[in-house]
């Protein structure tokens, strides 16, 4: 069975305390209640043998690396959102990164966005990929995007298990899908 199934690679993306907390710095509303299911998807892959890519989002204490309209939520005083070696950096609790997982760090919406995550995919035989986490417009439908045009057989995205601010957007993203 793990056969079927050693051409795809999950991506959790974002699923950090920064996004899902209720005090987190960057909180999208429906993050904390993906929780169960982004949690029950990455079982289910580790399961079936996928590769589980955790894509999580790393910046400089100062904000340097992070894009020119975020850079004001930075300061030497205290740093910002997701910045390295923060609380809010981590993974919510009940996600956690086991051998055999891979870690990605980016700084901007899409996975592929100036990391080696294309290269990377292509080099374990990947061609198709299972996508979780938040925010649905932003650093999800980025990474689809990005997917699409670099060729990926499958993208799929698991709908109860990704989150926007409100369920306005989300709900509007997967209706634009579905005339697509």
């Amino acid at each position: 069975m793990a056969d079927k199934w050693k051409h795809t690679a999950l991506l959790v993306i974002d699923m950090q305390n920064d996004f899902v907390l209720e005090d987190g710095l960057m909180r999208v509303n429906g993050g904390k209640a993906i929780v169960p299911n982004v949690i029950r998807t990455v079982e289910i892959a580790r399961q079936r043998g996928i590769l589980v890519v955790w894509v999580v989002r790393e910046h400089d204490y100062l904000g340097r690396d992070v894009e020119l309209f975020r850079r004001h939520l930075y300061s030497r005083d205290k740093g910002g959102p997701t910045t390295k070696g923060s609380f809010g950096a981590e993974l919510v609790d009940g996600l956690v990164i086991k051998e055999g997982d891979y870690k990605l760090v980016k700084t901007r919406f899409s996975a592929f966005f100036a990391t080696h995550l294309h290269c990377f995919l292509q080099s374990n035989g990947v061609t198709n990929l299972v996508v979780v986490g938040v925010q649905t417009p932003n650093c999800i439908r980025q990474t689809v995007f990005d997917a699409v045009a670099h060729n990926y057989q499958s993208v799929t995205v698991i709908v109860d298990a990704t989150a926007a601010a409100t369920p306005d957007v989300h709900d509007g993203l997967q209706e634009i899908r579905a005339l697509s």
